[in-house]
Formats: structure tokens, sequence, C-alpha cells
């Protein structure tokens, strides 16, 4: 009997006590005592992590492909199914350095290199019919000219981060059935061709989302395009959040030119489900004693062409350092009122944002020298799902269950300092504290502008300094990050 078949067949009558678990993840309830996570599963050089559309089985990207994991029992989740050297029999694959993967039905899509590589390689997305969790069967695979760090998959299309060298441009490709094909692209520099005079490396594709045929495109220096997609044939403009114009970015001193530190950095952005609200994380980090960790804005779009920015969710704070500990905000989750977002060594917490002007924090666990954590995803009503890459880039890593509750009165028990090795760190610097929220005003908006004046939004930040003048040109900020 298969598990999920066992499990329908208790539901209700057997309560498994470890964690008050009835009829699996829908009716958990909290732990006794502290704050902490239901379960996990070791994944080797596990990355994204996102649940399946009932949330009994999660898919988790882990370099050489992604791991199946059936989270029925959310204190005992186990890896079911692995696909790994994808496309190995071409010439140039297999497909590697898969570090995303996204579902939508039985549909799932794999892509990759997440950063370029040199000489012939693969790249591009393979195509995967998983309405058997437990036995994924490869459909198709669309091979592209550029690597592909993030992918989003929604209503049959499959929406790639084109980083070319020469250009960036969002990549949309229709999968709705067994013969993937380009429909449609669409770049800041359609709109504005000043942007074809900034390096590639400053206003990089990071990542895209899409919703009700609005895809929000995350374009690090140049901030976050919103953008009409109802058409993927032909996308068009509606409007910008932050970010600095190409003469600002274009005219930066040659040494000056940074992809680590603030400002900028936009590197993640999701729209609540009335699409009226739009989180937004900088990823973003200490170099050369200088810089901060980055957070994650709570932007009002209710008027999609004036967005006005609410609050900003601070990081755990620590050195930052990046050689040190990481905290800066990575990929999260909005569903409903709650906000559930991930920080690398920094852990995963939960906020209420049922005030988007004043989040409310709810729960935080992290474990430093074994979590670094790469996401956060809701699961089911009582479960939200958490990947770890490991300590850092170290090979471990693995998938995480925890309650979603209010654990303000439970936090966890004895939690870890966050502070770092890195060298010149004082003890003052890494000192723990838990982070904090701003408020936002009027002034703070976005812009919709691709001009020379204007269209920085009042994004906060350091500036950007003499650090890291060799990473300039396509990619080659993530080539740094790994």
């Amino acid at each position: 009997m298969h598990r999920r078949e066992f499990l329908r067949g208790v539901s209700g009558s057997v309560a498994l006590a470890s964690v008050g678990v009835g009829s699996a993840a829908e009716t958990t309830t909290a732990h006794p005592g502290p704050y902490r996570p239901l379960g996990s599963v070791s994944i080797t050089n596990a990355k994204e992590g996102v649940p399946g559309p009932d949330g009994d089985f999660a898919y988790v990207a882990k370099m050489d492909g992604f791991a199946v994991v059936d989270v029925q029992v959310p204190s005992d989740p186990r890896v079911v199914a692995e696909r790994t050297g994808l496309e190995e029999g071409r010439e140039t694959g297999p497909l590697r350095m898969v570090q995303d993967v996204k579902v939508e039905g039985d549909r799932l899509v794999a892509a990759g290199p997440a950063n370029p590589i040199r000489g012939e390689v693969l790249q591009g997305v393979a195509l995967f019919d998983v309405s058997d969790p437990t036995n994924p069967e490869q459909v198709a695979f669309h091979e592209t000219q550029f690597p592909i760090h993030n992918c989003f998959l929604r209503d049959g299309l499959v929406y790639l981060t084109g980083n070319m060298g020469e250009t960036n441009a969002l990549v949309i490709v229709d999968a709705s059935d067994d013969s993937p094909e380009e429909v449609g692209r669409w770049s800041p520099a359609d709109r504005n061709a000043a942007w074809d005079e900034v390096p590639t490396s400053l206003w990089t594709v990071h990542d895209v989302w899409v919703q009700n045929g609005r895809a929000y495109i995350s374009h690090w220096d140049a901030g976050t395009y919103l953008v009409d997609v109802s058409d993927p044939a032909s996308p068009e403009f509606v409007s910008r959040i932050g970010g600095r114009s190409p003469k600002e970015l274009r005219n930066l001193p040659e040494e000056a030119r940074q992809v680590l530190r603030l400002p900028g950095n936009d590197h993640y952005a999701m729209a609540s489900d009335d699409g009226n609200l739009v989180g937004i994380n900088k990823e973003a980090w200490q170099v050369d004693g200088e810089g901060r960790p980055g957070g994650v804005e709570l932007w009002d779009v209710s008027d999609a062409t004036a967005p006005t920015r609410l609050s900003t969710i601070a990081p755990p704070k620590s050195p930052g350092a990046y050689a040190g500990t990481w905290t800066t905000s990575h990929n999260f989750d909005i569903v409903g009122d709650r906000l559930f977002s991930s920080w690398y060594q920094g852990g995963v917490k939960i906020h209420d944002i049922s005030d988007p002007a004043n989040p409310e924090q709810l729960a935080w666990w992290r474990e430093p020298d074994e979590a670094s954590f790469w996401t956060a995803k809701r699961a089911t009503e009582g479960v939200f799902l958490a990947s770890s890459m490991g300590r850092r880039s170290n090979g471990r890593g693995g998938l995480y269950t925890f309650p979603i509750e209010d654990g303000t009165d439970r936090p966890q028990k004895d939690p870890p300092s966050l502070t770092t090795e890195a060298a010149g760190a004082t003890s003052e610097q890494a000192a723990l504290a838990g982070g904090t929220t701003t408020r936002g005003s009027d002034s703070e908006s976005g812009s919709d502008s691709d001009s020379d004046v204007g269209g920085s939004g009042e994004v906060p930040g350091f500036g950007v300094g003499a650090a890291l003048a060799a990473l300039v040109g396509a990619g080659a900020w993530r080539r740094v990050r790994e």
C-alpha cells in the first residue's frame, strides 16, 4: 500500500502523537514547548523548495536535478523520488546547476544552469509530468542560449530569466503541450534604449513571479518591474518600483561598480492574493566593512502606476559580511495575511501582515551552524516548508517542516547567536538582535519611468564603494555568490 493510501485509510482514527497529526498536515497542532521544526529530511545541495498544489508533496531543486518529498506526515518527511542527470544523453548534457523548480497542477519545470558555466554546456528547462509525484516522467525539454537562474510556471506558460550577455530579458515559453516554444520577450531596454549603455550585471533579471496576467520582474539595481503579460506575445510595461536610473548606474566609476551591496539588489517579488500588496526582498551583504544585509519591503500597489512603500522588515542583525554570517533576506511567500520568509543563516520567520504598514513577527527559528535557508513556502493551513542549503554551500542541505502558529509566547529555546568567524568582526558587531520594522512614507513611492531623472524610489542604502570592481559583466554577481 502506498503511504498516501495508508494515511487516508487511518485519517481521523489514529493520532500521531509526536506532532498531534490526525489526517496529515491540515490538522497539525502546535508542538508543546518552544517553537521548533516539526521535522526535516536530508537533501544534498538543496536549493529552492516548493509545495505541490495540495501540499502533500514538495519538490526541491538539488543542483543535479530535483527531489520529491512526501510531507503528509510533517514530523516524518521522506524523499520518495529523485531525478538527476537530466538530458545526460545530449552531447552537452546533462543539465547542471539546477537551483529552481516550479509546479503547477501535474506539471513541473526544472531550469538551469543557474549561473554561466564556461564551455559548451546544456542550458534550458526540463518539463515533467508529476501526476504521480512518486514517479515523475520527463515529457519535454526546451533548450535556450542563456543560463536560467530562476523560472515561473503559470497557466501553461514558463517564464525564464534571460541574462544573455548583451542584454537582459524576461523570456516566455508556451509549455501547454509537450512541444514547448518561445512566444515572447520583454526587456527594460525595449522601452528605454539607455539600458543598453549600462553594464548588464547591474540590471540582471534575477527572478520573476506571475499572477493574473501581471509579471513582477526583479531587475537587481534597476528595481522591480510590473509588466502586463496577459498577451504573452506582446508584454506591456505597467510601472517600476524603486531602482536607480540608467544614467546613475552608467555613470558609476569603474572602481565603484558593485553588485553585492545596497542600494538596489531587488532579488524576488510577489503579490498578495488580491494584487494590492507586493513584497520585494533585497539580497545584500556587508563588503569591505561597508553595507548591511537586505530586508523585505512591503508596497501598496492598489494603484499600480503609483506604488507606495508601507514598511520594511529588517534582517536579523549580524555583521552581515559576505565572508561571514549571512542574514540577508532570500525567497519568501505571501498567503492571506501571513508572510513566510527565509534569511539564510538568520533562519525562517512568520509575520502577520494584516496591517502591512506595521508587520508583526509571530515566529522565528534559526540554527546558523547547520541551516542556511533558501526559501519558505506555505504548504497547508498548518504547515510551511523551508529548504536549506546547509551551512553556506557545504553540500549539506535538506527540507524542514514548520508549524504555522504564533510563537511569540513560546519562542525558540536557547536561540543560537548569529556570529561569524570572519576576520575583523567585533563582539559588538556579532551580537544577536531580532531585526526591526520601519514604516514607509508617502514620499517613498515607486517610479513609472525609466528616464534619466527620478526613478530611485527613495530606496535606502549605504551607497556603493570601491569593492568588487571586477564584478562587471553579464552574470558576474551570480558567479561570485557561488
